[in-house]
């Protein structure tokens, strides 16, 4: 193994402990409403840390209208947290996200709209970002416009609670880079990172470990 293969095999190790993660919620949930002042940075777009559009009501006055998950939660489950993914025509991960079957964890589970024409989408309730890295090795452009805009948004930002990233290991250094972006700018863990679509074992440990975090944190708020 040379050096940057090391390097690369070390980093993933890194980013694949849930259980670590899970351990640590209570300092999450309370750093991540620093993201609310801490502007995502942003690069050619046209305004930065932007208030989240609204609906107007019948007066004309913007409402803040939360968006319906694209999955939502089994009903016969109890409701315990959120998904929010992007994913390209390519449609890598949103077959990740559909092999792990979030939603029978009472998970809801949000996708990021592909087209600018579609409607913004707004969360409101405690998230774990799902994206891709992109940029072929530039980690200046590991995240697409759509994901930038939508964590400028100031509420959807505050809610993230931690990220997951995939990539591709031709991308070397710049493997999985989106998710380092993510956690350094919004201030949350970098939870897991995995290849491509995954393996039927990256898709069972994101399930287990993303239900675990939620659990842990409804512990913590029972304290």
């Amino acid at each position: 193994m040379n050096d940057e293969e090391s390097a690369q095999a070390n980093y993933v190790e890194q980013h694949n402990a849930f259980e670590d993660v899970a351990s640590h919620f209570q300092e999450t949930a309370a750093t991540a409403t620093i993201s609310a002042s801490d502007p995502f940075e942003t690069e050619n777009l046209e305004a930065e840390n932007t208030a989240d559009p609204g609906r107007a009501n019948e007066d004309g006055e913007e409402q803040d209208v939360a968006s319906l998950p694209e999955r939502p939660a089994d009903p016969s489950t109890e409701h315990i947290g959120a998904v929010v993914y992007f994913s390209s025509i390519s449609g890598n991960t949103a077959r990740f996200i559909t092999a792990c079957n979030f939603p029978d964890e009472g998970i809801n589970v949000y996708r990021i709209p592909l087209r600018t024409k579609e409607e913004p989408l707004q969360v409101r309730e405690p998230y774990v970002l799902i994206v891709p890295t992109y940029g072929g090795g530039n980690v200046k452009k590991a995240l697409l416009p759509q994901i930038r805009k939508f964590l400028n948004g100031r509420a959807n930002r505050s809610f993230i609670r931690g990220v997951i990233s995939s990539g591709n290991r031709n991308f070397a250094s710049a493997f999985c880079a989106a998710g380092d972006i993510i956690s350094q700018k919004c201030h949350v863990p970098f939870m897991y990172n995995f290849e491509l679509i995954g393996t039927p074992d990256d898709h069972r440990k994101v399930r287990e470990g993303v239900r675990n975090f939620f659990l842990e944190q409804r512990k913590q708020d029972a304290r």
